[in-house]
């Protein structure tokens, strides 16, 4: 009745495959017929069974267990089912062991060899990552287990389960579980996707083989765990078609986001470009449903903007070319011309490079080194403390957008209200090169080591030109992605600035801010949509584990 607002919780379908193999377990997923055979004969069946097999030496006897508590049992069973240790319904169980790596000769052979990796990936191990050679298996402590068998990890994955349709050996973190012909291998396989693993073990968890056999199971009447077992596959199948359609939907929908977007960056017709905008912001609710689809949104909103898309364009406001202009001019005479890089150029537009895109008529290509002062960040190593002091901005300051973590206790290198601060340096998964800040208050700051900062005129919008920088794709192109990547200096300056005039710079970033605010309110819902369809689900699932059939 719930279930189109129940899927739109992230883990629904793995929460409803979990939901039915509860229900399996707790004998609320098929009726009970009053003809089976109770499970308290089956057991007793099943030792006859066991005796014989020890009287004809093809297993041993088995270790005594632990009788079930039922005052301690988890939850409760139908009257014709039995809580009994594992150990009642398994006839055997072996261990496994490693071939030695450095023998290549043990290796690559004809005879698969599980470990974790191949177990609980799928429900059956049809074959495995690795084999191993006869001489291998002979010379270790691993061996063959024959197909039918429950492969349990008992350490480093402690709980997966597999079972295998293949002669496999088997490595020392799995157990291998020849379970009694008078019981369903599948039903155990479902119960052991429901058991909560408790290992125990200072630095890796897992279970010693005494525990593992005294694990209290749920046994129905045979006829009926071939019921639930039935049932199970039944559901699961159709689980299976619906996680198929929801990724099918999923994907046409991020496939349409994409198009849309793409589109809107791309167009140059402006007619065009408004009937997108306008068919993506009109379904804007069914077309974010991810955080992925936000942060696209998010991207082409940026993208827009130093475009010139985002607002109109005023003919009358003077062009950005006069604003270049003055702002050299001051740069010269405050810093003087020997503290500028300054580009040799005239008024024509600049010569087309790759990362300069189509802008409107009054706007300017430059430079960063046209229209700012780049400073370096100094090291400050013996001076960092964590008590107050001088404001170290440093990465981490600058990508948590202004979070004070360290001190200095010297002003290396002050800042002032307005500057732009800029990461140069990467650390290995910090993924924070080339972003920017801008330096608020009358805090008393200091710039960091591999910290740059880019100190402009007043004629400039400091959030535009932050908003440009901020991880620009020129400077990007200098981050591998895999290790520390460091930015220098003449990469920095010679950033290329789309430069609008001074007013339409100003009206930008105030659409701008409007436009995130918006994406975080879409952010908001969207976690509050995800959190209230996993409550949803959470109440259904609970009601229905609560009351019988």
């Amino acid at each position: 009745a719930h279930f189109d607002r129940i899927s739109e919780a992230p883990d629904a379908i793995p929460r409803l495959r979990r939901f039915i193999l509860d229900l399996a377990v707790r004998g609320k997923l098929v009726e009970q017929d009053p003809r089976d055979e109770p499970a308290s004969e089956l057991l007793k069946r099943i030792q006859v069974e066991k005796a014989q097999l020890v009287k004809t030496g093809k297993i041993k006897e088995a270790q005594s267990l632990t009788a079930i508590d039922r005052t301690k049992t988890p939850y409760e069973i139908p009257l014709n089912w039995e809580w009994a240790p594992l150990g009642e319904t398994i006839n055997s169980h072996l261990g496994g062991g490693t071939p030695s790596k450095s023998n290549s000769g043990y290796w690559d052979g004809d005879i698969f060899w599980a470990s974790v990796k191949d177990v609980g990936q799928t429900k059956y191990i049809d074959e495995t990552i690795d084999r191993i050679t006869k001489a291998g298996l002979a010379d270790s402590s691993s061996h063959l287990i024959s197909p039918g068998n429950l492969i349990i990890v008992t350490r480093m994955g402690l709980g997966k389960v597999s079972i295998n349709r293949v002669p496999i050996a088997i490595n020392q973190d799995l157990r291998a579980l020849s379970l009694s012909s008078l019981v369903s291998i599948d039903y155990h396989y479902n119960f052991f996707k429901t058991h909560g693993f408790e290992g125990t073990g200072l630095t890796v968890k897992g279970i010693k083989v005494g525990e593992l056999l005294n694990i209290a199971v749920p046994l129905p009447p045979l006829a009926e765990q071939h019921r639930i077992v039935a049932k199970v596959d039944e559901l699961m199948a159709l689980c299976d078609r619906l996680q198929a359609a929801q990724a099918e939907r999923e994907n046409r929908r991020d496939r349409l986001v994409a198009s849309s977007l793409n589109r809107l960056n791309s167009g140059t017709d402006a007619s065009a470009f408004h009937d997108q905008a306008r068919f993506y912001f009109n379904h804007l609710p069914r077309l974010t449903t991810k955080p992925e689809h936000i942060q696209q949104l998010r991207q082409t909103i940026l993208n827009l903007a130093v475009r010139g898309k985002l607002v109109p364009q005023d003919q009358n406001e003077e062009p950005a070319a006069p604003l270049l202009r003055t702002i050299n001019k001051e740069l010269c005479s405050t810093v003087g011309i020997s503290s500028l890089v300054l580009m040799k150029r005239d008024d024509s537009v600049l010569e087309p490079k790759e990362f300069h895109h189509e802008i409107p008529n009054t706007w300017e290509w430059c430079e960063l080194q046209e229209i700012s002062v780049f400073i370096n960040g100094k090291a400050h190593e013996q001076m960092i403390t964590d008590k107050p002091g001088y404001i170290l901005v440093n990465s981490r300051f600058v990508s948590n957008a202004g979070e004070i973590v360290k001190y200095a206790k010297e002003q290396l290198s002050p800042l002032f209200e307005g500057d732009i601060v800029i990461v140069m340096s990467d650390v290995p998964n910090g993924r924070a090169l080339a972003r920017c800040f801008i330096v608020d208050g009358d805090d008393k700051y200091t710039l960091n080591q591999r910290i740059g900062c880019i100190r402009t005129s007043s004629l400039l919008c400091k959030k535009y030109l932050a908003m440009v920088l901020d991880r620009h794709t020129y400077l990007l192109r200098y981050d591998d992605g895999k290790k520390q990547t460091n930015l220098k200096k003449i990469q920095i300056v010679s950033c290329p600035v789309p430069l609008p005039p001074l007013a339409e710079q100003q009206r930008i970033v105030a659409k701008v801010d409007e436009l995130m605010a918006l994406c975080d309110k879409l952010d908001a819902q969207l976690t509050t949509t995800h959190t209230d369809s996993r409550r949803l689900l959470e109440a259904v699932l609970h009601e229905a584990l609560a009351t019988a059939m």
